[in-house]
């Protein structure tokens, strides 16, 4: 069983920058793809990046590309998203996500279907 919480959320001005950071419980975190999701108000659940057990491969939207960076510490049990040049479109919950298998690529898959666990959320609401 692996539990994880999302901090980081919160408000931020259009433009503005926030990290957002996924613990995991559990001494089999390096052993699992991790990967970010976000959810707006009204949408479905969209895939955001991911990353490899090991940290090498690393997958995106393409639209997020150059904006956001995923990056994990297994020390730490943790994974992070970097998010930059915030716009108000990217207001949503955004959760994290863990794979005991498949690829990052696999996580973009629609609904996750190799996703085994998912933290309860943080909101993060930019401003315009």
């Amino acid at each position: 069983q692996v539990q994880l919480v999302e901090s980081g959320g919160g408000l931020v001005q259009a433009g503005g920058s926030l990290r957002l950071s996924c613990l995991a419980s559990g001494r089999t975190f390096s052993s699992y793809t991790m990967g970010w999701f976000r959810q707006a108000p009204g949408k479905e659940r969209e895939f955001v990046a991911s990353i490899s057990s090991s940290g090498m491969l690393k997958h995106y939207v393409d639209s997020m590309k150059g904006r956001f960076a995923i990056f994990r510490d297994n020390a730490r049990n943790t994974v992070y998203l970097q998010m930059n040049s915030l716009t108000a479109e990217d207001t949503a919950v955004y959760y994290c996500a863990a794979a005991a298998r498949g690829n990052p690529q696999a996580m973009a898959l629609r609904n996750c279907p190799f996703c085994d666990y998912w933290g309860q959320g943080t909101q993060v609401t930019v401003s315009s």
